[in-house]
């Protein structure tokens, strides 16, 4: 049964809970820069996350950590300035949060003084709450991050679908539990089984944002460049490529220097 979208002027953690509750989808895509920033919000997107996955994107890293927190403030500021309607979430990077609950209220407060985001997100259950709590005391929306959390990476060695065993499983939805009861207005659950995220999904009241975690969520997140076909070498199973923009953007360019260096352009009405 398709449920009815309302139109709201300015999405809020609380729009996201209210969404929840009536059974609309949230939509939720990555963007980290003013232009692309634009199109999203215009397009209608609910959330928009400033991920540490710009780690990779824009700056071509192995991994998420290498980013800083003054690089991803100088990423938020970006697409906080583009934006009229959408949410926007800002990840915490690694290494500003992990080694003691003051530093990670100090690294929230950055990110929200100095880039004007809404909401931050940090990846972790028990062995974050107290961050979570400090942060959360100070008026700072927090959204949860758990199953594959991309800063952990060497701790797993692999990329691989989380919480397939029955410990691991339990460890995460009591950790999801956890992280609504510390007050966290949204989870984030990465590339663990369907079957799971929908329990999990059901078993809170607040929303549940999957990426590669089944239709049994209250909504999904891609990273823009691989929704939009910019990259190529990753094809993970719940990535939908909605464009191919590498090929076009290739074919453009190679047209552009054909172009040029056939003196083809500029043509006469392209002069001044």
């Amino acid at each position: 049964m398709s449920v009815a979208k309302k139109e709201y002027k300015r999405i809020t953690v609380k729009s996201l809970v209210d969404m929840k509750a009536r059974g609309e989808k949230i939509s939720m895509l990555t963007a980290y820069d003013y232009t692309m920033a634009k199109i999203v919000d215009g397009a209608g997107i609910d959330v928009i996350l400033v991920g540490d996955s710009a780690s990779n994107v824009m700056a071509g890293h192995e991994t998420t950590l290498p980013i800083t927190l003054d690089q991803m403030i100088y990423h938020a500021s970006s697409v906080v300035r583009a934006i009229d309607r959408s949410l926007v979430v800002v990840d915490l990077p690694f290494g500003s949060y992990q080694s003691d609950p003051k530093e990670a209220l100090r690294s929230a407060i950055r990110i929200m003084k100095e880039s004007g985001g809404h909401a931050v997100k940090m990846e972790g259950g028990k062995e974050v709450k107290d961050s979570i709590k400090r942060i959360l005391n100070a008026g700072i929306p927090v959204m949860g991050h758990l199953g594959l959390t991309p800063q952990s990476i060497y701790k797993f060695g692999t990329y691989t679908v989380r919480a397939k065993e029955e410990q691991e499983a339990q460890r995460l939805k009591e950790d999801a539990l956890m992280l609504e009861r510390a007050g966290c207005f949204g989870i984030v659950l990465e590339k663990i089984p369907a079957a799971l995220a929908k329990e999990v999904a059901e078993s809170v009241s607040i929303p549940v944002i999957g990426i590669g975690a089944g239709a049994g969520v209250d909504g999904q997140v891609l990273v823009l460049h691989d929704m939009l076909g910019m990259t190529h070498e990753f094809n993970p199973r719940f990535l939908r490529r909605y464009m191919n923009l590498y090929e076009d953007m290739t074919n453009a360019i190679g047209q552009y220097v054909d172009d040029v260096k056939s003196k083809d352009f500029p043509n006469d009405e392209e002069q001044y």
